[in-house]
């Protein structure tokens, strides 16, 4: 099942490994440029339009070879970039983003592909839960990474206490067991995966529509490949962004069927749901319809602000060292 995302920093690995001195390969002349791009989970529906985009060329267009690496439960993004192992990859919310450059690692996303974090809240529907407030004094399965972030956020707003945390072992069992009990997930996912395997139809509210601040499916590149080869990072967010519209408004079928081959257990109908809540619950272009992938100062301004009147970024935190508006689109 979804979770959210693992959040270990590897920040000291950043610093060195991605350090400004560190060289990035000039493209042999007329040669397409590498981009290995690694994601923050399985391949899924959630990766959509870079799926779209390989399948259909559009980054072999601009000049790119990108191989995209598949992450899991395992996979550290900002490790792989520290490493070199990748050039670029997701960071799965701004929560992440911003506590690496908290830890002043030398990467800044340079795009955001959901404009509204798909986290959710889960709840049984008989327990007369009919918000999320009411979850007060309720159970709460959490990772160790919401702890440290969302769940700050959700404690400003509801009044929740730590003595309501459970872990969440990546495992909705304790979940069903507890009609009490609540648990995080994705709206793209767990809802689904309860409704057809535990046949249980949950209550489920979009975090994001509830007030919490903050992008998604963020492209990270280091610093260095910025400074180096800025060509490569604009040509890869345009792209990506082409296969997005493709993705949610065209035929899914060839990005589908490379995320099918990367992820053999997959299947299609979780792939066919997940796209279509992408689409009601408008998690790519946001409720405004923004440029797919845009980022806005604003909108990094007021996630930070909120952050730092939580207590999880001190006041001389600084929004733009996470972030470059040079080739998000407009």
């Amino acid at each position: 099942m979804k979770v959210l995302r693992s959040l270990v920093l590897a920040a000291a690995a950043l610093l060195v490994a991605c350090s400004p001195d560190k060289k990035v390969e000039a493209p042999v002349a007329g040669a397409p440029t590498t981009i290995r791009f690694a994601t923050d989970w399985r391949a899924e529906a959630e990766h959509g339009g870079f799926y779209q985009a390989l399948a259909s060329g559009e980054y072999a267009k601009r000049g790119l070879d990108v191989k995209i690496v598949q992450g899991g439960p395992g996979v550290n993004v900002p490790q792989l970039m520290a490493a070199g192992a990748v050039e670029m990859g997701i960071g799965s919310n701004a929560y992440i983003v911003a506590s690496l450059a908290q830890e002043g690692a030398p990467l800044k996303a340079v795009a955001a592909f959901m404009q509204k974090n798909p986290q959710v809240l889960i709840a049984h529907p008989d327990a007369g839960i009919e918000k999320v407030a009411d979850l007060k004094g309720h159970p709460i399965l959490l990772s160790d990474a919401s702890v440290s972030t969302v769940w700050v956020w959700m404690k400003a707003k509801y009044g929740f206490t730590d003595d309501q945390v459970r872990k969440y072992t990546f495992n909705s069992a304790p979940f069903l067991a507890d009609k009490r009990a609540a648990q995080q997930g994705y709206v793209t996912s767990e809802p689904y995966t309860l409704e057809k395997e535990a046949k249980l139809k949950p209550k489920v509210f979009l975090m994001a529509d509830e007030g919490m601040a903050g992008y998604a499916t963020l492209a990270l590149a280091t610093d260095s490949l910025i400074a180096k080869n800025p060509a490569a990072v604009k040509a890869f967010v345009e792209a990506s962004a082409k296969g997005w519209y493709d993705y949610l408004n065209g035929d899914p079928t060839a990005g589908n069927a490379l995320i099918m081959k990367d992820n053999p257990e997959m299947k299609q109908d979780v792939l066919e749901q997940a796209r279509a809540k992408l689409k009601s619950y408008r998690i790519v272009e946001g409720d405004k319809g923004a440029a797919l992938g845009a980022m806005t100062e604003a909108d990094w301004k007021a996630f930070f602000d909120d952050g730092i009147a939580l207590g999880l970024y001190p006041k001389t935190a600084n929004p733009k060292q996470a972030y470059t508006l040079a080739f998000a689109p407009k």
